[in-house]
């Protein structure tokens, strides 16, 4: 990034949309965070996201770089897809943030984001593999191998929230997903699924975060829900460290502030990670992303500071 040089990153969430800006020392100068409005189509999103850049340019009193976190990944045409914010989907959003905005703009998979910030100065700093998860609307992550996301030939690496839920039981649900699949990990470890599964067991209408709560206060219903998410969860991140081995699972999204995910999620996972008849500890840590909520968000920043080095 050019001294003196602010950056701007975007994160696109399913509910809010967070700006920062970055000076060219990595401090945080300037924050906004607005409501995402899906509900109002593609166009207002677009226009969301360029007053924000506006916004942001205003603060920095200059020309920052701009880089944008969003649901899903580009084609090679570079049309959006597999985005749960659907009206997304076929869209070509950085060719048209870039034509409003009239520079470059960066355009990653927000759990890109969230492993390229928790790689480069976060929880997963100096280690040589971090694979990084969102839990919160959806389930997505991403993964950084020597402080460098990995993309693939199919922009896919990392979409672990679109395989099947392994190990499920005959009578485990397997909830319709959006991507055209039923059981996904995502329609049974996000937040509106433990919702949904809490509902279907015991009735009532509560969120993710309030069953926790409510299960940390005492109440046996929502320690059941909670407990049969955390089974879930350590069962779809068995699978992560049976396939990739990383060193580092952080975790991000609404679902990352509960607690007791890093003592009872690890403490379970054992049972799945291949062991081959020799069973010793799991290595990997388990950890909340050290910039919370501002990790993605962060992290689309260092996307656009790194697409003008490399221009």
């Amino acid at each position: 990034m050019t001294a003196g040089r602010w950056a701007i990153g975007i994160d696109l969430g399913g509910t809010k949309t967070e700006a920062v800006a970055l000076d060219a020392a990595g401090h945080e100068r300037w924050r906004q965070r607005i409501a995402t409005p899906g509900a109002q189509g593609y166009d207002a999103i677009l226009d969301a996201i360029c007053q924000l850049v506006e916004a942001g340019r205003s603060a920095s009193g200059g020309r920052p770089t701009v880089g944008v976190g969003a649901p899903g990944s580009l084609t090679a045409a570079g049309l959006v897809k597999n985005a749960n914010t659907t009206c997304l989907n076929g869209r070509p959003l950085q060719q048209d943030l870039q034509q409003r905005l009239g520079q470059p703009v960066a355009l990653a998979n927000d759990a890109n984001c969230l492993a390229l910030s928790e790689a480069t100065d976060g929880a997963g700093r100096g280690v040589p593999v971090v694979f990084a998860a969102i839990l919160g609307t959806g389930c997505g992550a991403g993964i950084a191998v020597g402080g460098r996301v990995l993309t693939g030939p199919n922009r896919l690496a990392g979409e672990w929230g679109h395989n099947p839920l392994p190990w499920a039981a005959a009578d485990e649900p397997r909830p319709a997903c959006y991507c055209g699949q039923a059981g996904c990990v995502e329609t049974l470890c996000s937040g509106p699924a433990i919702a949904a599964d809490h509902q279907r067991r015991h009735g009532g209408t509560l969120t993710a975060l309030q069953i926790a709560q409510q299960a940390a206060a005492g109440d046996a219903a929502c320690a059941d829900s909670l407990a049969r998410w955390q089974h879930r969860l350590a069962r779809a991140l068995a699978g992560v460290i049976n396939l990739l081995d990383p060193d580092v699972i952080v975790l991000g999204g609404g679902l990352s502030r509960m607690a007791a995910t890093y003592t009872a999620v690890p403490a379970l996972w054992d049972r799945w990670v291949f062991a081959g008849g020799q069973r010793e500890p799991v290595r990997t840590r388990l950890l909340p992303a050290a910039h919370g909520d501002a990790s993605g968000v962060r992290g689309a920043a260092w996307l656009g500071r790194d697409l003008e080095a490399t221009a």
